[in-house]
């Protein structure tokens, strides 16, 4: 069952325009008139003080750096095109404001802008990994306004793609089940995750995922929402299931501890929680405050939102 509350990211508020990416006259037009996000070294370029905000350059500005590579029509922003350009370089462009990797400052960025950033630099980040066809090892270029390259040699059109993931609070009314990986934060513990396998449903990827890495049973899958989380190119897909067995036992070597946690051990501080952005903390939070009386925004205080490393 889908809810009516955004997750964190997973809304920009653009029309990205599609129909318009193939028209090579209107998007040149829109290149001269459009604002432009940056995006160095996979950090965008944001303003200042206690709320960071997006910086939209002018293209007369991007003209005079001239190091950028890829430039990637986002869409419209208040009737006014808005791209993503990567910039080159060993130093960081000067711009107003400063290059900032976008998960180190989330919980200090408004909804709409955090997701706007994320889009940007998840489509520089696409293209600085496929500048080479993997079809034929021929280089690439850019086409359909940046939303595609085509290979110079055979001719084949790669597009942009997603990593399904699913995510899951698997509970039951006085408890729930969490892990945490090894590479995290002391005591940080999360729902259980992990990508979708080829010729794999969500519902058994759910299954799947919970009995590799903790060897319970799970029933009753129920899909909750989505959140793009595109670090680089993930789209966790939430859910919330039953167990239907209790004993814990790590099989898969992906975590490194694995407990049933209830309201208590959260409000006593006795783990970490996973930051107040993530679609993680959401499936926490609704599962806490389903108690009567309970809430978790209340008694408890999420983590930071660290980095984490990329594949």
């Amino acid at each position: 069952m889908s809810r009516a509350r955004s997750n964190f990211l997973a809304n920009t508020s653009l029309d990205r325009l599609g129909h318009l990416r193939g028209d090579a006259a209107w998007v040149e037009a829109a290149r001269a008139r459009g604002v432009y996000l940056a995006v160095w070294r996979r950090r965008n370029l944001v303003s200042g003080g206690a709320v960071p905000a997006p910086v939209f350059l002018a293209a007369e500005a991007i003209r005079a750096h001239g190091q950028a590579h890829e430039c990637v029509l986002l869409g419209h922003r208040d009737d006014t095109p808005c791209f993503a350009i990567g910039l080159n370089g060993e130093a960081p462009p000067s711009f107003p404001g400063t290059f900032e990797e976008i998960r180190g400052i989330g919980d200090r960025l408004n909804a709409g802008d955090a997701a706007l950033l994320a889009y940007a630099r998840a489509m520089v980040v696409w293209h600085e990994r496929h500048r080479h066809c993997g079809a034929c090892g021929m280089p690439t270029d850019s086409v359909e306004a940046g939303h595609a390259r085509q290979c110079r040699g055979c001719g084949a059109k790669h597009f942009p793609r997603v990593d399904p993931a699913i995510i899951v609070l698997a509970a039951d009314d006085q408890r729930c089940l969490l892990g945490r990986q090894a590479a995290w934060p002391a005591g940080r513990y999360s729902t259980i995750a992990g990508f979708v396998e080829p010729g794999e449903s969500l519902e058994d990827a759910v299954r799947r995922e919970v009995l590799e890495e903790t060897g319970v049973d799970v029933e009753a899958i129920e899909y909750h929402s989505s959140q793009p989380w595109p670090f680089p190119s993930s789209l966790m897909l939430g859910f919330r299931a039953r167990p239907a067995s209790g004993e814990i036992a790590l099989r898969d070597g992906e975590l490194e501890d694995a407990r049933w946690v209830d309201r208590e051990d959260i409000v006593a501080r006795r783990i970490l929680l996973p930051p107040r952005v993530s679609i993680a903390y959401r499936l926490i939070e609704e599962w806490f405050d389903s108690a009567p009386g309970r809430s978790l925004a209340v008694e408890a205080e999420p983590g930071p939102w660290l980095a984490r490393p990329e594949s």
